[in-house]
């Protein structure tokens, strides 16, 4: 007969082994996923660790449950399993599409991945019962990740926070470097060098791999650190302020990505463009009009 530590031990990890919250990961076999389901492991603030994918999910979790920190993982495979991957999760995160290839643009992805992502988002719409706006954010961290590193001068990228706002695609990108923290100053050259940099930083990426992958770790991390903000929002810290791309009316588009405040339960706030300079309304009436 067990003894009563050993039942113990069983019946914690059978619930989660420490106090946290519950995540689920939809595309976690992927190039972005493993990398992202690898960081989310670490994170503290989970408990439980959903991994769901279409195929080789159970390599993935065996792998990555190995690793000795708090959250327990499990794992789904398949449209069988997706119900049971995402009941009682509080954070649902899909990093799942068709991985970008040399010569095609954000826009060219846009058909395939969507035929992806509705019908994950659909179920767990579904699963909550009702359409909240603002429970569903779309991630443009990786922007802001790009943004933080390129504009750095000899200081650590994790102290500086540049505002993204707009889209996540080519020239709807839009680093509001007049907003910089802390306040930095560009020459017209810089600004335009920049910002096609920040813009095209997923070609830059594409192309140095000469096709054999896009963004992925990269593209992970700054997963990781959006996934962070918007648990630490749910814990009820104050202040978790993120660029994020949401319904809004920030602009007539009914989605635009711009600063939001990530709350308990949701986007509790989302801020207005702010200040911009002359250069900055230029290029937010050239994010707008491919839109129109």
């Amino acid at each position: 007969m067990e003894n009563a530590a050993t039942v113990s031990r069983l019946n914690c990890r059978a619930k989660g082994g420490t106090a946290g919250y519950k995540v689920a990961i939809l595309g976690a076999a992927g190039g972005i996923g493993q990398p992202f389901a690898m960081l989310m492991k670490m994170n503290p603030l989970i408990s439980v660790l959903h991994l769901y994918d279409i195929v080789n999910t159970p390599g993935v979790t065996s792998d990555i449950s190995h690793m000795d920190t708090g959250a327990v993982v499990r794992g789904f495979l398949g449209q069988q399993q997706l119900d049971e991957a995402l009941t009682g999760m509080e954070l649902v995160i899909i990093p799942a599409g068709v991985p970008r290839k040399p010569g095609m643009t954000r826009d060219d992805l846009f058909n395939i991945n969507a035929g992806i992502v509705l019908p994950i988002a659909a179920e767990v719409l579904k699963k909550a019962g009702t359409f909240d706006p603002k429970k569903l954010l779309g991630v443009t961290m990786l922007d802001v990740v790009r943004a933080n590193t390129f504009v750095v001068l000899g200081l650590d990228p994790r102290d500086i926070d540049v505002p993204v706002v707009g889209g996540h695609a080519g020239v709807t990108i839009l680093p509001l470097l007049s907003q910089v923290k802390p306040p930095c100053s560009f020459t017209p050259k810089e600004v335009d060098d920049l910002t096609y940099r920040i813009q095209n930083g997923g070609t830059e990426v594409v192309e140095a791999k000469a096709g054999a992958g896009s963004a992925t770790l990269s593209m992970a991390y700054a997963a990781v650190k959006f996934a962070d903000a918007c648990l630490r929002g749910l814990r009820g810290d104050a202040g978790i302020v993120e660029c994020a791309f949401v319904a809004s009316q920030v602009t007539e588009l009914p989605f635009f990505a711009s600063k939001v405040r990530l709350g308990h339960t949701r986007a509790e706030g989302i801020y207005p463009l702010g200040p911009l300079n002359e250069y900055e309304r230029l290029v937010t009436l050239l994010v707008l009009s491919p839109c129109n």
